[in-house]
């Protein structure tokens, strides 16, 4: 059973989901361009240093859960059955990122906030393809690493491709 986290860690993750939501609602309200770093730490009354703390950049607060739910289809692939066929594998980390995204940002309208964004922002684009292609180098690399025998590095880039 995980342990609870400690007060420390609660008020980080506050602070982070304050500053998720804040930001969300400075996109809408003022428009993602027109909103500024300085704009969402002053409205979640923290810092700049303390927003950077959190999030390298204004694109990644739209990309907040993006390394969880990576992580989560790295552990699918690892937690496979050893008999599992390549594309059941594969699609199953896919499926769960996929629930992921339903469940966390379907809700809240992340997910849609986020579409509207990379279809008119520059920015977010660049942002969303680099996060997306090392996201793919990192599952292609486990699944070089779940299926030594049937991929080499070319073709496992090929299949999450």
């Amino acid at each position: 059973m995980p342990e609870e986290p400690g007060r420390r860690e609660r008020k980080k993750q506050q602070t982070r989901q304050t500053l998720i939501a804040t930001a969300v609602r400075l996109f809408e309200e003022r428009g993602y361009e027109a909103t500024a770093v300085a704009d969402i730490a002053e409205a979640a009354d923290v810092s700049k240093r303390t927003f950077f703390l959190h999030f390298p950049t204004k694109e990644d607060v739209l990309l907040s859960d993006g390394r969880a739910r990576l992580d989560l289809a790295l552990r699918v692939i690892a937690d496979r059955a050893p008999d599992t066929p390549l594309r059941e594998a594969l699609a199953a980390s896919l499926a769960a990122m996929i629930d992921d995204t339903a469940a966390r940002d379907l809700p809240t309208g992340m997910a849609a906030l986020r579409a509207r964004l990379i279809a008119d922002s520059p920015t977010v684009q660049a942002r969303v393809l680099h996060t997306a292609f090392a996201g793919q180098a990192r599952i292609a690399d486990a699944l070089l690493a779940a299926y030594p025998d049937r991929l080499d590095r070319t073709s496992a880039a090929a299949v999450v491709g």
